[in-house]
């Protein structure tokens, strides 16, 4: 086994581990795990009882930290579920993203905005694509999982099932850099409530005679469709960000179904946002983050014709 010299990057995932993070291997320069996957595992030490995935072989132990670093210049893992963390990932627009695309920062801002809420100060982590990490602590009772576009486009969460890239680590385009070393906050009452627990908005039922027939089911689309629509501009201010959000969770099942297409709502619900008074950051966030809930939650709802 090849041994290379201490690096900047074991002194990375020592300085981690120090803060109680567990940590493990990433593959040299990437973002990927280090460490064997389910079809090379020889269901041996940690993986005795079945194959242990990289959270579950995440260590603070100095001494097993030492030992893998020494043997390539890894990048850091951090498991964010066992370290106790919420870490809210905000992306910058992908290169494919359609111009005037916000990043997931202006999204968390909007939405801050509608919502009349903030999030505090706290530890964070710039990343080489100018993206930026928010570092939580975890609320107490229940473990949180790991989240995808919950909150808004380019917005994910890391906790139980995931992890970040640690500060240190570096990829082609640059290094995990703390921009802010302050103490940890802890998560946001309102954010654990919406990455949790959103409340489940009931759309009006498709009756029996309806689904019979496919153009009766078009039809009734359509008219929802108009209703919400309808529904969003007529909402009175202080309503209109719940009146939008009730409004996608309500299409969104129709979407799910497959009786109306996502770029049809997606366009109905910003003209009745933008006829309400909303302006852009106000309500893209919140109809993302809406219909991608409703069409994950009644994902089972499509129908053939």
């Amino acid at each position: 086994m090849t041994q290379h010299p201490p690096s900047a990057l074991l002194s990375a995932a020592l300085d981690v581990a120090a803060s109680g993070w567990p940590v493990f291997p990433l593959r040299p320069g990437s973002k990927v795990p280090a460490l064997h996957g389910e079809t090379r595992c020889p269901r041996t030490v940690q993986c005795a009882d079945g194959h242990a995935k990289p959270e579950q072989r995440a260590t603070t132990d100095p001494d097993r930290i030492r030992t893998a670093w020494a043997t390539a210049p890894y990048n850091v893992g951090l498991a964010t579920g066992p370290a106790g963390l919420v870490v809210i990932d905000l992306d910058p627009p992908k290169p494919t993203d359609p111009p005037g695309t916000h990043s997931g920062a202006q999204i968390l801002d909007a939405l801050c905005q509608a919502l009349g809420e903030s999030v505090p100060p706290t530890y964070t982590v710039t990343t080489p694509s100018r993206g930026v990490h928010l570092y939580f602590t975890a609320p107490k009772g229940g473990a949180m999982r790991s989240t995808q576009d919950i909150l808004g486009r380019h917005i994910d969460t890391r906790a139980w099932g995931g992890y970040v890239v640690a500060p240190g680590s570096t990829t082609p385009v640059g290094t995990y850099t703390v921009t802010d070393d302050r103490p940890l906050a802890p998560l946001p009452a309102w954010l654990r409530a919406r990455l949790t627990a959103p409340p489940r908005i009931v759309a009006r039922p498709l009756r029996t005679a309806m689904a019979d027939r496919s153009g009766r089911r078009v039809a009734y689309a359509d008219a929802a469709l108009r209703n919400e629509e309808q529904n969003v501009a007529d909402a009175l201010d202080g309503h209109r960000n719940k009146a939008l959000v009730r409004a996608a969770r309500a299409l969104g099942r129709l979407v799910a179904s497959g009786d109306l297409d996502h770029a049809v709502v997606e366009g109905a619900l910003s003209r009745g946002a933008e006829a309400a008074g909303l302006k852009p950051y106000e309500y893209r966030s919140a109809i993302t983050s809406a219909l991608n809930w409703s069409i994950r939650n009644n994902s089972g709802s499509r129908r053939t014709t």
